[in-house]
């Protein structure tokens, strides 16, 4: 029997009041606010508020808009190093991917004309000299290296300079950049939110600082720590696509739904604001704010949502070419249908998936660059055909699977996340249902603990919200179907520790206390159920949910 104190818990960590309580931030537009950034440099005075600007807007990880305001300070003043400093550090994207050959070519480049342009100030120079330490021997270093030279001459600008705000807080960047999310200690990432806190009394209108200090704190035990930032992000830069989405990283892990799902509606509603503009950018921030908002949307029972939600989606991935593949791009291309097929127990739906939303050169260019991406759509199929009885279509998906994770395995890590990891998660659980299919379910119960265990260590990626399906809830499905309720009861309790308030954790979590006979236990998942579902507007296709 799990302890009491477990469910005591889980009493903590899913506040019914949070449920029914809980008001939408709401960002207040009045002209473009990016926040408040103090960058003294040595160009022409009449740029530095166009500097600013730029340098603002790379907090908020507009990359694309920063570069065009750098390009803009560079050229009216020719001699401004800075500017050129600006335009590399915009091909650097320490916590999402590392860059392309083209996007390290241009990034050299930039560094390389900021270099020859500085002249004698010192503190710009080592500026310019940190991002190019990212840059030098591109084709030689792999990227965790050259992360690493960079987050160390940012920490040796920070011990020259410890009056430099900016530099303490890109370092606090380069820090995350370089930490393991698989660490379960999170030491890098306490080290990155200490800094970026002692700065918050000083500075607490700077975008960085709270967009930092949300990715630090992106994790089950520290993401109550940051809901102060989550609220304050969006206020302080309502301008930005990506400062209204960022906060809904807290919310998600701490199962706060309606405030997710105000969050990323803005910042999906802005982001195609910009789309004109900024085309990438726009399907960037778009795609990336409708993969959380249709996650949002099925905890709630929200399946209309949902799948309005999905079809815009599908309408922008289709419209996207080869240069607008970026990782969030490509990982909401993916993602969403998988999560409207597996959320709602859909299974046939699943295991008859397309690889993408996005077509022809979008999709190959999605492949090419992020391996892991199409390893979601094969994952779906391998479920959802296991769990559909069609195991013809769960072996082929399963051996797509083993191609991709292999392949991952043997190249050198794109970037601090374990992405090998990631997707043999995947392949283990995909695995363990298809044992069970056979019959063999000693074995697929093997699996999926291992699967569980794996998926656990290397926590998630800050693209996404949450696993299309977690592995430690497919645990429970199978604890359940096996008629051992507790045991399942244990596995989803387990999930909800890591997932406040997912709604399909709280439903097999009901079901097991019932059959378990734990009234109690049961009374309290549903009454969770019923909160979060109060304004759902579909019920579950009952006939897929089998377990």
């Amino acid at each position: 029997m799990i302890a009491r104190s477990r469910l005591n818990l889980l009493k903590a960590i899913l506040p019914l009041a949070l449920l029914v309580a809980v008001q939408p931030v709401a960002a207040q537009h009045g002209g473009e606010t990016l926040g408040a950034v103090s960058f003294p440099i040595s160009c022409a005075a009449g740029v530095r508020p166009a500097f600013e600007r730029a340098v603002a807007l790379l907090h908020s990880f507009g990359y694309d808009a920063a570069r065009a305001a750098f390009e803009s300070v560079a050229a009216d003043d020719p001699s401004c190093a800075m500017a050129r400093w600006g335009v590399a550090m915009t091909w650097n994207h320490p916590l999402w991917a590392a860059p392309t050959a083209p996007e390290l070519a241009a990034g050299r480049k930039a560094a390389e004309d900021a270099r020859t342009l500085a002249g004698q100030d010192e503190r710009e120079r080592a500026w310019i000299g940190a991002i190019g330490a990212f840059y030098a021997e591109a084709e030689a270093a792999d990227h965790k290296t050259r992360a690493t030279r960079y987050r160390d001459a940012m920490a040796a600008l920070t011990r020259t300079y410890p009056q430099d705000d900016e530099a303490a807080i890109f370092h606090a960047l380069a820090i995350l950049g370089t930490a393991s999310p698989a660490d379960a200690t999170h030491a890098q990432q306490r080290a990155a939110a200490e800094s970026l806190l002692a700065l918050v009394p000083r500075l607490p209108q700077h975008p960085g600082i709270t967009h930092y200090l949300i990715h630090a704190l992106d994790y089950p035990e520290l993401a109550g720590m940051a809901l102060d930032a989550a609220r304050r992000y969006a206020r302080i830069a309502p301008s930005s696509a990506h400062a209204l989405h960022m906060p809904s990283h807290i919310f998600v892990r701490l199962g706060l739904w309606p405030e997710a799902i105000a969050s990323n509606h803005d910042s999906a509603a802005s982001a195609r604001a910009m789309e004109k503009r900024f085309p990438i950018a726009a399907a960037f921030d778009a795609l990336h704010a409708l993969d959380y908002l249709v996650y949002g949307y099925l905890q709630g029972g929200q399946h209309e949502a949902a799948r309005a939600a999905y079809v815009e989606a599908a309408e922008l991935a289709s419209g996207l070419g080869a240069a607008d593949a970026t990782i969030a791009s490509a990982y909401a291309s993916a993602a969403i249908p998988a999560r409207f097929a597996l959320e709602r127990g859909a299974w046939s739906a699943a295991a008859a998936l397309p690889l993408s939303l996005s077509k022809g050169g979008a999709s190959q260019a999605m492949e090419e660059r992020y391996p892991y991406v199409p390893a979601i759509t094969w994952f779906a199929r391998a479920i959802g055909a296991a769990r559909s009885g069609d195991l013809a279509v769960a072996d082929e998906a399963l051996a797509e699977l083993a191609t991709r994770q292999a392949r991952l395995a043997s190249a050198p890590p794109p970037g601090p996340y374990d992405w090998a990891g990631h997707v043999e998660a995947q392949q283990l659980a995909a695995s363990g249902w298809i044992e069970h299919a056979r019959g063999r379910n000693d074995e697929a119960l093997r699996l999926l603990r291992d699967a569980a265990r794996k998926e656990e260590k290397v926590g998630k990626h800050p693209v996404t919200p949450g696993s299309v399906l977690p592995a430690r809830e497919l645990l429970g499905d199978l604890y359940l179907e096996l008629e051992r309720p507790r045991e399942a009861l244990a596995e989803y309790e387990s999930a909800l520790l890591q997932t406040p308030n997912r709604l399909r954790s709280l439903e097999g979590a009901a079901r097991a206390a019932d059959l378990a006979g734990e009234a109690e236990r049961a009374r309290t998942f549903r009454n969770l159920v019923a909160a979060m579902t109060a304004g759902g507007d579909l019920r579950r296709e009952t006939a897929a949910r089998s377990r």
